[in-house]
């Protein structure tokens, strides 16, 4: 099989037809930012830690949590060690690790590109609507908390927090349309604002002199029945720590790829590794197991107003902002991730242009509808997270293994970060673990409550969508055999 040149990969073996007709000329994502840019928008892991630390706590125990927050973190650092290599082989991808999947498996697996493009996209897109809903819930329960109606139009329901998300949803849709570096003031402002409390809840407890481990547990059972819940519990934290890996995405639009794409992807994911250890550590000791399972979500608020006798607006605000991170970084990954996919033929052609400005505006376009939908009809979609870990583990897998046969089947390709060889056996390994965290954490639905049949169903459901779609691309709009 002969290497296509680094700096292209190609879809499944034929490669497809231009999605772009002569009359429609093809544009380039700008290359407007470096390393320090993609490494902002990695702070949305630190954020969504933020929301999701106090239930781990409350069911595993401080030393249960920080241990497993810790060996999440460290699988994400592997992983994404690994990814630095792929993201220089392949500097015009902006299909980030879903990509890279397509490429090792296309020739045993062309099915692989759809499935693990829209794996990805999935959760990243999807994360607008959740957080949005919970941006607008912190603004009744501060600020408006008689404004208690709603309005129900068919499947649909309108209610205040759902409008308040709905015009987050569009202030960042309108952001994102003016292209990226237009929405990186928001990453910026958003993203200073989470290393105030960041910095509080890390540094300050240790000198507070309330601080202690006295009353830290550690309560995962012992043998079979521990591992078994550990493991569920990575398949939860997964989105959460492994998605550092967003500065690949971008790769295409770092004015230097190779070497901006490297320093963001290592800088985050050191970074994150600190933050997912100190974060638990501190405010465990601090605030008290009792008190953070008692209020896992609102029990910030408390604790920083003990800390520096902040105002509970003030800290709310931060809340904020930290979700707004999430959201904006999630809008601009899931975009270049859908017009990725159109372009390399894994879905239809239509999502795969980029506007005259260089910004995937059909892509941002459906991702702007789809949240619209999930927010005003789901409204709590537990149903969309659980089908985001599973698609978003299922595509690490796909992209390490695919990182060990890229080296196996393209030995002479091109590969201006080249890791040592010992990353080949431990991306095997890496993909073994992940893949048995997949299979234990997506059936393990007593042990955590999160999620049941019914959404192991819907999950199911999104990935053989994708398929549907790459082989309509296929047979219909390409007439390929």
């Amino acid at each position: 099989m002969s290497t296509p040149p680094p700096s292209t990969p190609s879809s499944a073996s034929p490669p497809a037809k231009q999605p772009t007709s002569p009359a429609e000329p093809e544009h380039a994502l700008a290359k407007k930012i470096r390393w320090y840019d993609g490494f902002a928008m990695s702070l949305t892991m630190p954020a969504a830690l933020i929301a999701s630390l106090g239930a781990s706590i409350g069911g595993l125990g401080a030393w249960g949590a920080i241990a497993l927050w810790a060996a999440s973190m460290v699988l994400a650092t592997a992983t994404n060690w690994i990814y630095t290599e792929l993201a220089a082989m392949f500097p015009t991808s902006s299909g980030g690790i879903a990509a890279y999947a397509a490429e090792g498996w296309r020739s045993r697996a062309p099915v692989v590109g759809p499935i693990a493009s829209v794996g990805y996209w999935f959760p990243w897109t999807t994360a607008l609507a959740v957080y949005a809903g919970i941006i607008g819930s912190f603004v009744q329960a501060q600020w408006f908390p008689g404004q208690d109606w709603s309005v129900t139009l068919g499947p649909a329901e309108l209610s205040f927090p759902i409008v308040v998300g709905l015009a987050v949803i569009l202030l960042l849709f309108a952001a994102t349309m003016f292209g990226l570096n237009v929405a990186m003031w928001l990453v910026y402002v958003t993203g200073g604002a989470l290393l105030i409390p960041l910095a509080v809840f890390i540094v300050l407890p240790f000198f507070s002199g309330d601080w202690s481990a006295s009353g830290l547990h550690w309560n995962l059972p012992d043998g079979f029945g521990g591992v078994r819940e550990a493991l569920v519990w990575l398949y939860v934290m997964a989105w959460t720590s492994f998605g550092v890996e967003v500065c690949a995405t971008f790769a295409p639009e770092y004015k230097d790829t190779v070497r901006d794409t490297s320093r963001a992807l290592r800088a985050g994911v050191l970074f994150c590794l600190g933050v997912f250890i100190l974060l638990p550590l501190a405010l465990s000791g601090y605030v008290g197991e009792s008190a953070i399972s008692a209020d896992p979500t609102t029990f910030y608020v408390g604790a920083f107003q003990d800390l520096v006798g902040g105002a509970a607006d003030l800290m709310v605000v931060f809340l904020i902002a930290s979700l707004l991170l999430i959201m904006i970084t999630g809008l601009a990954d899931g975009s270049r991730v859908l017009y990725e996919m159109g372009r390399q033929g894994h879905t239809v052609r239509q999502v795969g242009v980029l506007n005259r400005r260089g910004v995937p505006a059909r892509a941002l376009l459906v991702a702007l509808v789809l949240n619209i939908v999930v927010l005003t009809v789901l409204k709590t979609p537990l149903a969309i997270i659980v089908t985001g870990n599973l698609g978003y583990i299922l595509v690490h897998v796909l992209a390490i293994s695919g990182f060990a046969l890229l080296r196996r089947d393209r030995p002479d390709a091109p590969r201006p970060i080249r890791l040592p060889g010992f990353f080949v056996p431990l991306a095997w390994f890496l993909a073994a673990l992940l893949t048995v965290i997949l299979v234990v954490g997506a059936t393990g639905f007593s042990i955590t409550g999160y999620g049941g049949f019914k959404e192991l169903a819907i999950a199911l459901g999104v990935l053989a969508v994708s398929v549907v779609l790459w082989m309509y691309r296929r047979k219909v709009q390409d007439r390929r055999e």
